[in-house]
Formats: structure tokens, C-alpha cells, sequence
């Protein structure tokens, strides 16, 4: 969506330019409104890293599974064990709030 004009007509380049080198030499703070990479919902966001966890964790069970017996009492054996011994069913049923009356 273009931008309205200060003035009746539109600025030209050269006045456009003023302006903006009047401001830097003003010490007028720049204040640039970048939009977020990620344009989904929470929602969204929150169903996709939940799947995202749970596809991470099915690959470090199937790891846990296929580590040799010397490596289970490992500082490595160990971390695998905590993390396939987590219970993921209460996070991927949570179902966040829309918001906003659209619940």
C-alpha cells in the first residue's frame, strides 16, 4: 500500500533526499517498522513446533534404540534416556486460544 503524500503533490527525489538528510543532520532517531518473518497466526506457529518437537523426538528415541550397550551409562546414554522418558501427549493436545472473540 503506497503512502500518502505530506503535500498536495508528490515529493520529488531531490526533495525527498532533502529531507531525509535534514533529519539525519537533525539527530532525528530512525525508526524503521520491519514486519515479523513469520506471517502465521500463533496458533499455526504453535501446531507446527509442536509437530516439529514431536518428529525430534521420535528420531532421538529410534537413537536411544540403536545405541550400543557401552554407550547407554554414557553422559550421551543418559541425555537420550531423559529425553525419550518425556511425555509430549499433554503439549501436542493443547489447543491455544485464537484470540480476539474467535474463540
Amino acid at each position: 500500500m503506497p503512502r500518502h503524500p505530506i503535500g498536495e503533490t508528490a515529493m520529488t527525489d531531490a526533495e525527498r533526499q532533502a529531507r531525509y538528510r535534514a533529519a539525519r543532520a537533525a539527530g532525528k532517531p530512525v525508526v524503521r517498522a520491519r514486519r515479523p518473518a513469520d506471517h502465521r497466526g500463533r496458533a499455526s506457529r504453535w501446531h507446527d513446533a509442536a509437530a516439529t518437537l514431536a518428529a525430534l523426538w521420535e528420531e532421538y528415541v529410534d537413537w536411544n534404540e540403536a545405541l550400543p550397550n557401552s554407550l547407554r551409562e554414557s553422559a550421551t546414554g543418559e541425555a537420550l534416556q531423559a529425553i525419550c522418558d518425556l511425555d509430549l501427549s499433554e503439549l501436542l493436545a493443547v489447543v491455544p486460544p485464537r484470540g480476539f472473540g474467535r474463540d
